[in-house]
Parts: C-alpha cells; structure tokens; sequence
C-alpha cells in the first residue's frame, strides 16, 4: 500500500520549475544539438564540435543562451505540464488514449506560448558558429526578444511556431502520457514500487519516445528559427531543403539530442517526483476544490 507521501498530487507549476533545473543540466547538450541541426552537411561530429567551441570560445561557450533556454522552459513547459496535470487530476482519465488527448492541447498551447523564447534561445545557441561579422550578439532573453521585435517586427517572434507547436505536441505525448503509463505498468507489475528506480525507468523510456517522435520536426523547427527573414518562403521550402541530405536528414543530430532529451527527461520526472512527494497536495485538498 502505498503511504500517504506516495498518494500525494503534484502542483500545477512543478513541470515548469523541473524543467528548468533540468535545462541548467542539460543547456550544453542542446546548444550542440542546434549546431549540428543548423549544419547543412555533415562536416563535424559531436566530439569535434564539442571541441572546436571550448577551443574557440571557452568552455563557458557551452551555455550561449542559457536565460532563453531557462525562459522558454518557464513559459512553454509550465503551460504544458500545467494544463495536463490539472486536466489530469479534473477529470482522472483511465485510459492511455484519454491521456493522449489531454497532451495534445497541453502541448500545442505550451508549443505556442513558448515559440519567441524558442527563437531566441535557437539564435543565441547557433550565435558561435557564425562568422564574427554575421552574429546577432543577443546580450540575453529580453535584449534578444526586443531586437528581434524592433528590428523584424512582432511577427517574427513567431517564426516556426507552427512546426514548434507540432513539435510540443509529440513532445507532450512522448514524455507526459508515456512517462504515466510506463509508470502505471511498472508499478502494477508488481517488481517496482512508486520510488527513484521507477521514476528513472518511466523517463528513459519516454526521453526515448519523445525523441524519436519530435526529431523531424525538431530539425525544421530550428532551421526556421535560425533563417535569415526571406531565406525560406515556406515551411514546405525548409523540407525541400533538408531533404537534399536524404531521409536521415530530418535525424540529424539525433545522438545529441537523445542524449540531451534522455537526462533532460530524467532530471524533469526526478525533480517532478521528489517536489511532489515533499510539497504536493493531498488528493481530498483537489477534490475539495
């Protein structure tokens, strides 16, 4: 029987607040992951890379971006753990296709509502790569917001939001409604209990899942971002282009982005777990609202 520590719910923003102790972990992972997607060829490998920015730039480098990173997690992720944890526990859907359902409008709001922090964060992480001459130099989230509104209006801070949107909806099912139920089995089983192992588990598996579902669309997302204005005329135009390098193209920088999604994953459902076991609600404290 699980005790009352175990049956306790967690708050609507501890998604959010998870994720962004998760992104402190894992910002190098994904400014590499951006490099390798904004490549057109393959012409460094993740080691290389890896070294040719510490060599260049400083191993402070690594976390170009780091403030957009933590304020994309702070908008996009606190909407979309928040809607589906208070759906979640409103209606106590029994069934995985259910869960699937309430992913689905938990991401595509969280897609949308962090799109201008996705940009920006995409920017600042690809800024090394560029020639001197060519980069943006975003001081931080709010400098880089603001040009890009002065300088290229409201507008283009929603550049990609379609495909971000799409992409946070994958993103949701993978690791919200897989994370649930590979939890749900595991305990059931009855070889696992409602403790760390289990939790690591559950978010492997679905860091996993939601990899392999949002790769494609994470590659188009982080070329739209990173497009000069004018450069593509259409999302459809970013396909063509990125299908020049074969179907693997739309995987490129998979390794780097599982290996970053993977510890993002498990660090979010950790932090998840342990906030809710100290400081959650007690289910008859919901039912009474």
């Amino acid at each position: 029987m699980p005790d009352q520590k175990q049956k306790r719910l967690p708050r609507w923003y501890f998604g959010g607040i998870s994720s962004a102790l998760a992104a402190c972990v894992t910002h190098p992972l994904d400014l590499l992951k951006v490099q390798l997607q904004t490549q057109q060829e393959g012409k460094l490998s993740l080691g290389k890379l890896t070294v040719h920015i510490i060599k260049t730039e400083g191993v402070f480098a690594l976390y170009n971006g780091l403030s957009a990173s933590l304020t994309r997690q702070l908008t996009y992720s606190t909407t979309r753990f928040g809607i589906y944890e208070v759906l979640k526990q409103k209606y106590n859907p029994d069934t995985f296709g259910a869960k699937v359902a309430i992913a689905v409008g938990a991401g595509a709001c969280g897609g949308l509502v962090g799109t201008p922090a996705d940009m920006v964060n995409v920017r600042m992480q690809n800024d090394s790569k560029l020639p001197k001459d060519k980069r943006r130099n975003y001081k931080n989230i709010f400098d880089g917001l603001w040009r890009v509104y002065k300088e290229e209006g409201v507008r283009r801070l929603f550049n990609g939001a379609s495909t971000a949107t799409t992409r946070a909806i994958f993103m949701t099912i993978g690791q919200l409604s897989f994370y649930d139920q590979v939890k749900i089995l595991l305990v059931n089983s009855g070889v696992f209990k409602d403790n760390l192992i289990t939790h690591f588990l559950a978010s492997l598996t679905a860091g996993a899942i939601a990899t392999s579902l949002t790769q494609p669309l994470d590659v188009l997302k982080t070329r739209a971002m990173n497009a000069k204005p004018g450069e593509y005329s259409s999302l459809w135009a970013i396909v063509v282009h990125t299908s020049k390098l074969g179907p693997m193209g739309f995987f490129k920088g998979y390794v780097p982005a599982f290996v970053r999604l993977a510890p993002q994953t498990i660090c979010t459902f950790v932090f998840l777990e342990q906030m809710r076991l100290h400081l959650g609600v007690e289910p008859q404290q919901i039912a009474q609202h």
